[in-house]
Parts: structure tokens; C-alpha cells; sequence
């Protein structure tokens, strides 16, 4: 199934054309057994900050690593590498993180968002959603305003959330566990960039079929994480977890 971002059905969006959607299951557990610390990569001095959840160290930071081919800076501009990292396609994300340090998983990505609780809601055997979740792994700041028009508002109200029409909302998560995500935006199969400031999407290490992958997004004006099958040819953001 493709979708486009400009649709919002079924309490979902996709950036670019982006394949099926799938699901994860999540539980919940203490954001107190998050521990906070810091790695510099020794291949070119960046620091960036790490998060224990779990059994798993993350980066709490999107890589900014320039490797020789399969990465870019959003819109080109090296700035914005400096601000939300750099956007990888999927085989270069494979081997983008530094030693001691890999891609992560489906499954990781999966034990991950357990730790951020919520409800799991079936929409159909390939989508399904966990309402206020992506609140508690969104950074408190980064995410951009959304207005409140009577399409999102049904988009909300179908996942078991509301706004209240004509207002302005923060985008901004609670960042319960020092996860800090960051909308890094994407890059299509076609080259174009898309939504930095307002959505986020990161790639997990497992294939699905022969052209595809799974990842996660995150969005500003949904309360939701999602996990997509999506080519391996788009650009997105990768988060590390130590070995």
C-alpha cells in the first residue's frame, strides 16, 4: 500500500511514497529506569548524548557522521546536520554507526517504544497506532506549532485524541526518558526533502523483502509512533544503540 503525506486517513501519515505499514506492540514500564550519559565518537570528535532504557544504551542524539556516499544534510545545508543530523539511506545507515555501536533492530525499536507505554489500536493487519505515545520520546523542544482544523481534528478523534478547532497546539514531546527525538524530516526516493521541523522518521536495521525496511516516524500533530515498511532508498535519520 502507498500513501502520500498530504493524507491523513486512518489516524496516519507517511512521508514521500513510502510502501506498507506495519505494527509494533507496546507495553510500559518506569521512565525512572532511564540513565543518561555521553559518547564521542572517535571518528571525528562528535559528542553526543546516550540514554540507558532498559537493556539497551541509545544515542539520544541523531548521527551526524559524514560518511563518503548515502548521506545528506536536509536541504543541502550543513546546518541543519548540525541541528537534526544527517538523513541515510537504509545500506548506508547499516554501517553509518561508529564501533561498538550499530543499527538497531525491529525488535529494539520495538522494546524501545514498550518503554514509552500507551495502548495498542489495530486499524488493520498492516497499521496500528498507540495513542499519546510519541509525547513521552519527543524532545521538549524542536517540534513544530500545528493549528487545529476539522481534518486533523477527525484524524485525532479517530485515534482517541482531540484539539480544540482554530488553536495552536505545541508539537514539543514531554521527553519523559532523555530519548530527546528530534523531526529530522526525510528524504524521497525522488530527492526531495520533506518536513524537517514537524516530522521525524529513523531506520531500524531489519529488511522486509528485497527492497524494503522497517523504520519509525514521529509527528508533530500526532500523538502516535508508527512503524513503516518503506524503500531503502529514502533518507532518514539513525539513532545508534551500543553493542
Amino acid at each position: 500500500m502507498n500513501v502520500s503525506v498530504s493524507s491523513r486517513r486512518a489516524g496516519h501519515r507517511v512521508c514521500v511514497v513510502f510502501g506498507a505499514v506495519a505494527a509494533v506492540v507496546l507495553l510500559s514500564v518506569s521512565a525512572l529506569n532511564a540513565q543518561m550519559g555521553s559518547f564521542t565518537d572517535p571518528r571525528d570528535g562528535k559528542t553526543y548524548r546516550t540514554v540507558r532504557i532498559g537493556k539497551l544504551t541509545w544515542m539520544a542524539q541523531n548521527l551526524n557522521y559524514a560518511t563518503p556516499g548515502g548521506s545528506f544534510c536536509y536541504d543541502n545545508d550543513l546546518s541543519n546536520c548540525a541541528k537534526y543530523g544527517r538523513l541515510y539511506d537504509w545500506k548506508t545507515a547499516m554501517k553509518a554507526c561508529p564501533a561498538g555501536w550499530r543499527l538497531p533492530g525491529n525488535k529494539e525499536w520495538s522494546d524501545l517504544t514498550k518503554s514509552a507505554g500507551g495502548q495498542r489500536k489495530e486499524l488493520n493487519k498492516n497499521i496500528a497506532y498507540w495513542s499519546s505515545v510519541d509525547k513521552t520520546l519527543k524532545s521538549k523542544t524542536g517540534w513544530s506549532d500545528f493549528l487545529c482544523d476539522k481534518e486533523l481534528k477527525e484524524v485525532l478523534n479517530e485515534s482517541g485524541e482531540d484539539c480544540v478547532l482554530g488553536k495552536m497546539s505545541s508539537g514539543n514531546g514531554t521527553d519523559n526518558f532523555g530519548f530527546s527525538a528530534l523531526p529530522g524530516g526525510g528524504l524521497d526516493i525522488d530527492g526531495n526533502f520533506d518536513f524537517a521541523g514537524s516530522e521525524g522518521y529513523w531506520w531500524s536495521a531489519t529488511k522486509h523483502g528485497s527492497g524494503n525496511a522497517w523504520s519509525r516516524g514521529m509527528y508533530s500533530d500526532l500523538g502516535n509512533v508508527y512503524e513503516y515498511s518503506v524503500d531503502k532508498g529514502n533518507g532518514f535519520s539513525v539513532l545508534c544503540v551500543q553493542d
